[in-house]
């Protein structure tokens, strides 16, 4: 079966997976998940040299390793924390963490020694912490006006519910990629902190899409008696899953090349500091919108007065159909399918209801 197909099925009801009805599992999975990035969290993230202070050096040598320099950095600043890359120059770039107490000089002119290079060939740069205190408040602010414009834009456009919904999303997906971070041990830069801002746009974008369908699907749900707002919350998840899932993976396939080709088999840990906080997030982003943002949509809507009595309404006329069902059945009539069964039951649309050819016609058995 053709993926093409199975997208026609799930969105016309066809083929039905029950994701608000299983809500409490996806919650056991994220609060699981959310654990172990606060614990992440609590070791401690690893600040790159923007954000904590330090000193670059970038030497031009031809011939000079970067385990050399490796070796030759962390003898002189007694430590193992320098941290040493090639530009795409063919130089060596090596960044010390202010935390060492080496003065530029004093570096520049061992290494210059050790190595055999002149000291004119070393380019020093000192990083004061103040400058990434500066990125980090920029960063912070801007992020609080995106959350705040995300919730009154999703507040006006559809309504508070959808829009506490998505923002708890967001909330999950950006925990789950810095706690990731922290655990992998991958240094924090300010690429990385691109890399956080834009998975919140992408989030945000595949939850619309599903709930814009949610809108669609539940306008008017009231009048009627044959599904509860979380059937028809799920029917319309059912009918953007697959654009959901192709979006992703579309999205994942150039940020996998970028993480696991780029920087781990090329070696361009340069790539690293985005690309794992795009890979994490579009990851974490496609399934808060499926698993997250949409029960806890139909779970804040479900207390509702008006969607209680929908329920409500919906569980007696059920009981109903089935019980004029069971007694046409102990007739020997034949009971009619109901081609209305909400799709957002999986399983169920061979179920029979109540709709039986009536008292007195003929049940076509002999």
């Amino acid at each position: 079966m053709s993926l093409r197909n199975i997208g026609h099925r799930l969105y016309q009801g066809e083929v039905s997976f029950d994701f608000v009805g299983k809500r409490k599992i996806w919650y056991s999975i994220s609060a699981v998940i959310v654990l172990v990035a606060a614990i992440g969290l609590a070791m401690g993230l690893h600040l790159g040299i923007e954000f904590k202070g330090g000193s670059v050096y970038t030497v031009h040598k031809p011939g000079l390793s970067v385990s050399q320099a490796k070796d030759t950095a962390n003898k002189i600043t007694n430590s193992n924390t320098a941290l040493v890359q090639t530009t795409d120059k063919g130089d060596v770039r090596i960044q010390i963490s202010a935390e060492e107490s080496v003065s530029a000089t004093t570096f520049t002119k061992e290494f210059s020694q050790a190595v055999g290079v002149d000291e004119k060939d070393i380019n020093a740069q000192v990083i004061g912490p103040s400058w990434g205190a500066d990125i980090s408040k920029k960063a912070l602010t801007g992020l609080i006006i995106f959350m705040v414009l995300v919730t009154v834009y999703l507040a006006i456009a559809f309504e508070w519910r959808m829009a506490v919904a998505a923002l708890v999303a967001l909330i999950h997906d950006l925990l789950i990629t810095i706690g990731v971070y922290a655990l992998v041990g991958f240094e924090v830069t300010p690429g990385t902190v691109i890399g956080f801002l834009t998975i919140l746009g992408y989030s945000l974008y595949d939850t619309v899409v599903v709930f814009d369908t949610v809108k669609e699907n539940t306008r008017g749900l009231t009048k009627q008696s044959r599904r509860t707002y979380s059937e028809a919350a799920n029917h319309g998840l059912n009918q953007t899953l697959v654009r959901s899932i192709n979006t992703t993976v579309v999205a994942l396939l150039p940020v996998s090349a970028l993480l696991f080709i780029g920087g781990g088999l090329l070696g361009a840990g340069t790539l690293n500091d985005i690309s794992l906080a795009l890979f994490i997030g579009l990851a974490a982003g496609a399934y808060s919108s499926i698993c997250v943002a949409t029960p806890l949509l139909a779970q804040l809507k479900e207390q509702t007065p008006e969607m209680k009595a929908l329920a409500k309404r919906v569980a007696q006329r059920r009981a109903s159909e089935a019980k004029a069902a069971e007694e046409a059945a102990e007739r020997g009539e034949d009971v009619m399918i109901d081609e209305e069964v909400p799709a957002g039951m999986v399983g169920q649309r061979n179920q029979p209801t109540s709709r039986t050819r009536g008292k007195g016609r003929p049940s076509g058995k002999r």
